[in-house]
C-alpha cells in the first residue's frame, strides 16, 4: 500500500504542472488589457499603464511570467492581486468559507442518498420508489439558481427559518440554507447510484448465503448490503466535493457568501492571473489528495480490494 500511496502522490506533480500551465495560458490569452479594465470608464495614461504592466510582469512573454509564478509558488508566495492584496491572504480568507459550505452540502447529499436510495431499492417498484425517482428527476432538472431563489423566498423570507443572505456571518449556522440547497440539488445522482448499487448487491450470492444461514434482515442490510453498495456513492460525493471547492459560484452570489466562487468570478473579470491560477493550484492538490483518501477507504468497505504494484 505504501508504494501505491507514493505513486499516487507523485502523480500530483504532472497534474500540478499541466493544470497551472493550461490555466495560466488561458488567462494570458484572454482578450483585453487587465490594467485598462481596472480603471473602468476612465482611460489611464500610457505611462501609468506601462508602470503597472511592469509591476505585475504583464509586459513580459508568457513563459517568463509562468516561470516567475512557479518560482513564487515554490517559495510559498502566490503573488499579489491587482488591488494590492496578497493572494495567500485572499485564499486564507475565502477557502475556509467555501470549505465549510462544501462539507455541509456533501454531508446532506450523502445522508439523503443513502437513506432514500436504500429505501427505494428495498421497496423497488412501490409507491416510495416511484415517488423518490420522480422527485430526484425534478431536482436534477431544476437549475440551481431556481432552487436558490425558491429556498430563499419560502424558507427565509416567508417562513423565517433561516437568514436570506450570509454575508460576514459565514459560520456553520449561517451556511445551513445554501448548504441545504446544494445538498438537495446534488443528491439525485447519488441517490440513483445508491439505489442501483443496493439492488445489484441484493442479488449477489453472499447475500442469499447470509439469509440462508439464518441472519436477520436487520443484520444483512447494514453489514452485507450497505457496506458493499457505498463505493459508487462515495466516488460521486468525492467528485462533487471537488466541484464545490472550486466554487459554487451561483449559490455564493445569490446568498452573498464571501467564498471562493465569488472571488474567482471577480478575478476572472479582472484577468487576475495569479489569483486564478493560485486558487486552481490549491484545488488541484486538494482534489488529488481527497481522491487518494477515498481510494484507500475503498479497502475498508470491500476487503476484496487490494493495492498492489
Amino acid at each position: 500500500m505504501l508504494v501505491y500511496i507514493l505513486r499516487r502522490i507523485l502523480q500530483v506533480i504532472p497534474v500540478f504542472l499541466g493544470a497551472t500551465l493550461l490555466i495560466y495560458f488561458l488567462v494570458f490569452a484572454m482578450p483585453g488589457n487587465p490594467i485598462v479594465a481596472l480603471f473602468g470608464d476612465k482611460q489611464p495614461s500610457p505611462a501609468v499603464i506601462a508602470q503597472l504592466e511592469a509591476q505585475y510582469r504583464l509586459d513580459q512573454p508568457f513563459i517568463v511570467q509562468y516561470l516567475a509564478y512557479l518560482s513564487g509558488i515554490f517559495r510559498g508566495d502566490m503573488g499579489v492581486t491587482f488591488s494590492g492584496q496578497s493572494v495567500n491572504e485572499v485564499l486564507a480568507r475565502t477557502l475556509p468559507v467555501t470549505g465549510r459550505l462544501a462539507i455541509m452540502a456533501i454531508a446532506i447529499e450523502f445522508t439523503l442518498a443513502i437513506v432514500v436510495g436504500t429505501l427505494s431499492a428495498l421497496r423497488k417498484g412501490k409507491v416510495f420508489d416511484n415517488t423518490a425517482l420522480v422527485v430526484s428527476l425534478v431536482f436534477l432538472a431544476t437549475p440551481i439558481f431556481v432552487l436558490c431563489f425558491v429556498a430563499q423566498y419560502f424558507l427565509a423570507v416567508q417562513w423565517g427559518l433561516f437568514r436570506p443572505t450570509v454575508g460576514a456571518d459565514n459560520d456553520w449556522g449561517g451556511l445551513i440554507l445554501p448548504a441545504l440547497v446544494l445538498g438537495v440539488s446534488l443528491f439525485a445522482t447519488s441517490m440513483r447510484l445508491m439505489r442501483g448499487s443496493v439492488i445489484d448487491t441484493l442479488n449477489q450470492d453472499w447475500v442469499r448465503t447470509a439469509y440462508s444461514k439464518g441472519l436477520s434482515r436487520r443484520r444483512v442490510i447494514p453489514v452485507h448490503v450497505l457496506r458493499n453498495s457505498l463505493i459508487p456513492v462515495i466516488t460521486n460525493s468525492a467528485t462533487n466535493f471537488g466541484v464545490l471547492l472550486v466554487g459554487a459560484t451561483v449559490t455564493e452570489a445569490i446568498f452573498n457568501i464571501p467564498g471562493v466562487g465569488n472571488t474567482l468570478f471577480k478575478a476572472t473579470l479582472q484577468h487576475e492571473g495569479p489569483t486564478i491560477v493560485s486558487f486552481v493550484t490549491v484545488f488541484v492538490i486538494i482534489y488529488v489528495l481527497v481522491n487518494l483518501v477515498i481510494d484507500l477507504f475503498y479497502g475498508l468497505l470491500d476487503p476484496r480490494i487490494r493495492y498492489v504494484k
